[in-house]
């Protein structure tokens, strides 16, 4: 509950970025993904822990991907 009125704006926070991904990818599969969002991990041998090791690396790459997320959810 703390969580909540600590950032009652932000839409993201307590959301796992596994769970941001495995949503992605359930609603627009790999191939939608890699034409939004220009990425490797994306296009060659996709799978979640690889993507998710890049782009917790790589924060502009995780940045199109929350925002892509939101997107989707509004």
């Amino acid at each position: 509950m703390e969580n909540k009125t600590t950032q009652p704006n932000n839409p993201l926070h307590g959301v796992k970025l596994a769970d941001i991904l495995e949503h992605l990818v359930e609603e627009r599969g790999w191939e939608d993904l890699s034409l939004k969002i220009n990425i490797n991990c994306f296009k060659n041998n996709p799978s979640i822990k690889s993507c998710l090791t890049f782009l917790r690396k790589t924060p502009w790459a995780r940045e199109k991907v929350e925002q892509l997320y939101l997107q989707s959810i509004i």
